[in-house]
């Protein structure tokens, strides 16, 4: 497995070794030791989730406070996604700036997003399917909400005919009016 830092470091973009031939391909998704070897971390994933989305769909950007808070492992098994991490620790050089990635299932990367982080997703097919590990479960009373197209953040998301966002993430709150704790 190869593993990047972007250009906030602690998120690291992850390249699987993919074994291909004429029957398809073959690769190890996740391997918990390799994982913690490769990234320098101690994190052990304790939950799986799955969403699928149409073109256009944006979903975050989301995140869950302390104690709660959740690394995510991500990635996309059908079709193409723009993914987008946003530094929420307060003393951390990189606070309000993002990062993100093209993530497909042509090029199977997966992005691993640390504790302190925002996250959101961009459909860029018109078809996805989206998976991701957490490290603590969902706790409906730590979750929070930033704008996705908050002004202070300017996120550049790619442009598509129209942008599909649920009424909760239509209300998140504004990037300096969030409720985050991490230090």
């Amino acid at each position: 497995m190869k593993v990047t830092p972007l250009s906030i470091p602690d998120v690291l973009l992850i390249e699987p070794l993919i074994f291909k031939d004429e029957r398809g391909f073959f690769f190890e998704s996740f391997n918990q030791k390799t994982f913690n070897e490769a990234t320098k971390q101690d994190i052990h994933f304790v939950q799986d989730n799955h969403a699928e989305s149409v073109r256009g769909v944006l979903r975050g950007l989301h995140y869950q406070n302390t104690p709660m808070g959740q690394a995510k492992l991500v990635r996309v098994t059908e079709g193409e996604v723009f993914d987008v991490a946003v530094d929420l620790r307060r003393a951390s050089p990189t606070f309000g700036q993002w990062v993100s990635a093209i993530l497909s299932k042509e090029n199977q990367r997966q992005l691993f997003i640390p504790e302190g982080f925002a996250h959101g997703y961009l459909t860029l097919s018109d078809h996805a399917t989206f998976l991701y590990k957490a490290s603590q479960f969902y706790s409906p009373d730590h979750e929070g909400s930033i704008r996705w197209d908050d002004e202070t953040l300017q996120i550049n998301w790619p442009k598509v005919d129209r942008f599909i966002v649920s009424s909760k993430d239509s209300e998140a709150l504004s990037f300096y009016k969030a409720n985050t704790y991490f230090n």
